[in-house]
């Protein structure tokens, strides 16, 4: 039985998983009934490799269903991972539980109203059309491992949704924070968003996001989307400072000892 607040907050919460989906793609996405299986081997986010319960009264045959999942993730390498949001079916949280599945990292999803920006002020910041050198620049301030950059360039390629690829560097020294931002209609998202950790607390994170936010109002965005990792204190006082508030949360479970 879902909870009042649960039940009002599940239109929105739909929305942003179907956005969420278009603007991270995974190589393959399968359904079982409501469930979307997504794989992406050679790609560590648990978002593109994950089973996605997407309605909370489909809960039918759980056992035979997670283990036809599991089966998939495991020809493919990878630890079985259920992605549990607030679309998750209690009888699956509740076999979850009840059959040892860890849970792991909590993620928060935040929205914000894009605001109008006078028809003087110029874009600022162009974003890239290079995806090689957004990738670069990426995997060298966030520390991604080098064999992952086939698959995240592979990811942003298939973005079907509009993309703006923000870089900001500093001549010698190279990239210091990058952005993607992808413009769905009236929603934009922001992902990769990352600093070069000795220059974080200089306010680079907030231009940047600025900047991307900037651009997708211009291209006819009015919210925009993000998702944070519930631990990171930092990032979450940058995005409730410009006026993100949390929409919903999730986390991803795995079974135990995997």
């Amino acid at each position: 039985m879902l909870d009042e607040t649960t039940r009002l907050r599940l239109p929105l919460v739909r929305r942003l998983e179907a956005i969420g989906f278009r603007a991270w793609p995974a190589a393959s996405a399968q359904y079982d009934g409501s469930w979307l299986v997504r794989l992406t081997p050679g790609h560590g986010s648990r978002r593109l490799n994950s089973i996605n319960p997407l309605d909370p009264h489909d809960g039918s045959d759980m056992a035979g269903r997670l283990e036809r999942a599991a089966r998939r993730f495991r020809d493919a390498g990878l630890v079985p991972t259920v992605r549990q949001t607030p679309l998750t079916p209690p009888g699956l949280v509740a076999h979850l539980d009840a059959t040892g599945w860890t849970r792991l990292s909590e993620t928060i999803v935040m929205t914000a109203d894009i605001p109008p920006h006078p028809a003087s002020d110029e874009l600022g910041h162009v974003p890239l059309r290079d995806v090689a050198r957004f990738v670069d620049a990426r995997m060298a301030i966030a520390g991604d491992p080098p064999e992952s950059r086939a698959a995240l360039t592979a990811v942003i390629e298939a973005i079907r949704a509009e993309c703006g690829l923000f870089l900001f560097e500093d001549v010698g020294e190279g990239p210091t924070a990058v952005a993607l931002a992808v413009q769905d209609y009236d929603l934009a998202g922001l992902l990769l968003v990352a600093v070069r950790p000795e220059r974080r607390g200089e306010g680079i994170g907030r231009d940047i996001v600025g900047a991307s936010l900037r651009w997708a109002r211009l291209k006819g965005a009015r919210k925009a989307w993000l998702a944070v990792e519930a631990e990171n204190v930092p990032a979450l006082a940058l995005y409730r400072g410009l006026g993100f508030t949390e929409a919903y949360r999730y986390l991803y479970r795995t079974p135990a000892g995997e």
